[in-house]
């Protein structure tokens, strides 16, 4: 999902708040299939619709650190060439058909999206079959990827490394927090050639595991013959890219210091360096799980919008940081609450007290019921903006397709929101919240570059090597790819992908 990303909170529609949104925002009318080879199909109704849109999520994590640098080019050249057509050909096909192709990669699936206009869409299918079964990658889009890789930082940023040390105090080792997780040594990706890449396709770019979403003003039964057809020839898999769970369910707690000599990297965000960081992971409540409600709310009124606690308290109140922000992340390893601060150089370890103190007063004395509902507010509010075009909700549905839940999760979350009281959501931050249970890193810039955990959970202090990699969730956007919106998958829902 960084996933870079386009979030979408599922929403709640209290009695305080304005009437239900209009009859074309109603449940559509969907219809899934699994075709023979693997792939599920999903496909919506969406009436009168000009444009067609189609989402492709292919399981695509790091897994295995001998295949990140070829799936790093891999993402960057897939779409520049089929053994029918050059990157102009295709970009040609595209513009006949009043189409767009992009791509982007999340920390566990490599998405192909496509919209076009809705008489384009069995042309659209068949160019998207054409990159999947007869792929190219030529010596000069190779070249030209990997000159950008070259061009590109190598190091990962400050918050990256934080975001690593965090998590594997936590949770322990695991992909999302080893080397193979970041971008690819620079060696590695100058050193492939064309055949390495057609290899690798031939093993990832499968339908096994993978899902497709159309959205189209077409009939869902008519919209899944079409894809069948079109996309029977495409076989193999599943290609085990897949994150495994963490070793453990809810992370261990305790306190990880980093610092690091002369860094001037960007912190969270575009920002120039030389800022303290300050990342906490917490338990937190799986999307798909009953009790996933009240802690959304919790989440929200902690740190989800701009007058939450916490923004009120570490940076109205006491203006120790720029950013702040508190999403739960999600994906195939587990999910957990983050907390992140950016704040000026020095401040890291009163941010950190700050934190710790609101999620004391928060899991202790619960919420007030007018936090409640604005929080409520605001996630109704927020959905509907993150779904008002039929991209976002394209993208929306491929992310419950990728989570395993149905097209209409959201329609009956809005319910379950609505229904949730304010004991309740004081219930879920007692049971989640209190700061004991949570890891608290902080990054100075400093002379020494060590991680040392502290505190009566942590374990004996490591050594932090000068270049550690996986970005959190362990992804890298391919180089060349372009940077489309994440689908908003509930599996990592409040928030960028780290």
């Amino acid at each position: 999902m960084t996933r870079a990303r386009t979030a979408v909170l599922p929403t709640g529609v209290p009695p305080t708040l304005p009437p239900p949104a209009p009859p074309s925002t109603a449940p559509r009318t969907t219809l899934s299939a699994v075709l023979p080879t693997g792939l599920r199909v999903l496909a919506a109704h969406a009436p009168a619709a000009p444009l067609a849109e189609l989402r492709l999520v292919i399981p695509y994590a790091r897994t295995e650190p001998g295949l990140a640098a070829a799936q790093e080019l891999l993402a960057a050249c897939l779409g520049t060439g089929s053994r029918d057509r050059t990157r102009q050909g295709i970009a040609d096909r595209a513009a006949d058909l009043g189409a767009e192709l992009s791509s982007v990669v999340t920390a566990e699936s490599l998405i192909l999206s496509v919209s076009v206009l809705a008489p384009g869409l069995p042309g659209a299918l068949d160019l998207l079959a054409e990159l999947l079964l007869r792929p190219r990658y030529e010596e000069g889009e190779v070249a030209l990827a990997q000159r950008r890789a070259a061009a590109a930082p190598r190091a990962p940023a400050p918050r990256v490394r934080l975001r690593r040390a965090a998590l594997t105090h936590g949770f322990g080792p695991h992909p999302l927090t080893s080397e193979s997780g970041g971008a690819a040594p620079l060696l590695d990706v100058v050193s492939l050639v064309p055949g390495d890449l057609l290899a690798l396709h031939a093993r990832a770019v499968v339908p096994g595991g993978s899902s497709l979403v159309v959205l189209a003003g077409e009939e869902p039964d008519a919209v899944l013959r079409l894809a069948a057809e079109r996309l029977a020839p495409w076989s193999g898999g599943p290609s085990g890219l897949t994150l495994p769970s963490f070793a453990r369910a809810v992370p261990r707690p305790g306190a990880v210091e980093l610092t690091e000599p002369g860094m001037s990297e960007a912190g969270w965000g575009d920002a120039v360096g030389g800022q303290s960081l300050v990342l906490t992971v917490g338990p937190g409540v799986p999307t798909a799980d009953p009790l996933h409600a009240p802690f959304h709310l919790a989440q929200l009124l902690l740190g989800g919008y701009a007058s939450a606690r916490l923004a009120r308290q570490v940076r109205d109140r006491h203006g120790l940081a720029y950013d702040v922000s508190a999403g739960l992340r999600e994906n195939g390893a587990g999910s957990w609450l983050e907390i992140a601060c950016a704040g000026a150089p020095g401040g890291a370890g009163r941010i950190a007290a700050e934190i710790t103190r609101c999620l004391r007063d928060l899991a202790e004395d619960g919420p007030s019921r007018a936090e409640v509902d604005r929080a409520r507010a605001y996630a109704a509010g927020f959905t509907r903006f993150a779904l008002a075009t039929r991209a976002e909700e394209a993208s929306a549905l491929a992310g419950f397709a990728a989570a395993g839940l149905e097209p209409d999760w959201l329609d009956g979350y809005r319910d379950r929101l609505a229904a949730v009281t304010p004991e309740q959501v004081a219930e879920a931050a007692a049971r989640h919240l209190a700061p004991d249970r949570a890891v608290v890193a902080t990054y100075e810039p400093g002379s020494t570059a060590a991680v040392v955990p502290r505190g009566p959970y942590a374990s004996a202090p490591t050594a932090a090597p000068a270049h550690t990699s996986p970005r959190l969730p362990a992804h890298t956007p391919a180089p060349a790819a372009k940077r489309a919106p994440t689908p908003a998958v509930p599996r990592d829902q409040k928030g960028a992908h780290p």
